[in-house]
Formats: C-alpha cells, sequence, structure tokens
C-alpha cells in the first residue's frame, strides 16, 4: 500500500519537528516511511525550508496545492482558523486526499497535531492512494 501524506505547519518550523511528527503519525497509522509515496501542503509554503528539506532527504515528490483547490475537499476536521490565515478550511487532510486522488474513506490518519521542541506546530494527515 501506498500512501500521500499532507502537511501543514507553522512558518519557521525546524526540520526535526517536521521529521517527528510525520514518525508519529505513521506509527498511529500502523505504517512506516517506505509507504510513503510523497508530500503535499499548500502553495503558501512552497518556501518551507524544512519542508523542502524532508522531501530532498527521503527523495520524496513534494506537490502544492493553492488554498481554492483544497477548500473544495471535505474533510473531516476542519478549523475555523486555517480558513482564516490559510483561505482553506483544511490544509494535512485536504492536501493528502488530492494527492492521493481519493476521499475521506481513504484518510487513514486524520489530522495528527504535533508541537514540537522549536514551539512550532505541524499536522500530519495520511491518505491511501487509490
Amino acid at each position: 500500500m501506498k500512501v500521500m501524506i499532507g502537511i501543514g505547519c507553522d512558518r519557521g518550523v525546524s526540520l526535526q519537528t517536521l521529521q517527528e511528527a510525520l514518525a508519529q503519525a505513521l506509527v498511529e497509522g500502523g505504517l512506516d516511511a517506505s509507504a510513503v509515496a510523497g508530500l503535499a501542503s499548500i502553495d503558501k509554503k512552497q518556501d518551507e525550508h524544512a519542508l523542502l528539506q524532508l522531501a530532498q532527504e527521503n527523495a520524496w515528490p513534494l506537490h502544492f496545492y493553492p488554498a481554492e483547490a483544497l477548500a473544495q475537499i471535505p474533510v473531516p476536521n476542519p478549523s475555523p482558523v486555517v480558513l482564516k490565515y490559510m483561505g482553506t478550511p483544511a490544509v494535512a487532510e485536504a492536501a493528502a486526499l488530492k494527492a492521493a486522488n481519493t476521499d475521506m474513506r481513504h484518510l487513514l490518519v486524520e489530522k495528527y497535531k504535533y508541537l514540537g521542541a522549536d514551539g512550532k506546530n505541524a499536522t500530519v494527515s495520511i491518505a491511501r492512494m487509490k
């Protein structure tokens, strides 16, 4: 089984925080890194250094989607705060579903929230690819 990882994060998040959030979300989903087919996030994160590094270190493709595209994807945990700041009610869940070309039935890990040692937040969602 292959999965797509959707990631949302605070600006300036550390690579370590993203790595730990992803590792814990994979454990929660009963998966390991070999199942990962790629990463996805909102296009506002195209310059997020730790996200680019995470994809590069693992040789995973990284997909970015505009808020308008993510906002059209139904998710189980929409957030008014994310909507206010990002223009879409979800980043991690919507990006994972869009990248996996699937719907909520294939969401293996919903919005896994992690607060890193750097004081930054990361959210990870995992969707099974069709």
